[in-house]
């Protein structure tokens, strides 16, 4: 890109290095990754994806689960995982624990 004009967002500091983490596995910075998302806007003549509100049956809408999903996934001190192989160590790190500990 020969031209180029900066812009300048605000962001939520927790979203934009999740953001920064799900396109770098893409190998693509944020900044390329915003790029796809305004040409894809252009080639769709709006937003490149459905925008509505969600909707939650009877029996999800009294359930605490979506709310406590809301909250994980706003509380920057929810642990965070860049790639599924960190979770797969962290789990069978934690069941060697618990093996080690049934030994004893």
């Amino acid at each position: 890109m020969a031209d180029a004009t900066t812009l300048t967002l605000q962001l939520d500091p927790a979203l934009m290095e999740n953001a920064e983490a799900l396109y770098g596995c893409f190998g693509l910075t944020l900044a390329q990754a915003f790029n796809i998302f305004l040409y894809k806007s252009l080639m769709e003549n709006g937003l490149p994806f459905e925008l509505r509100q969600p909707r939650y049956s009877a029996e999800t809408q009294n359930m605490e689960a979506p709310d406590e999903g809301w909250r994980l996934a706003h509380d920057p001190n929810t642990k965070r995982y860049h790639h599924f192989s960190e979770i797969i160590e962290e789990v069978m790190e934690e069941i060697r624990m618990e093996d080690a500990r049934d030994a004893t």
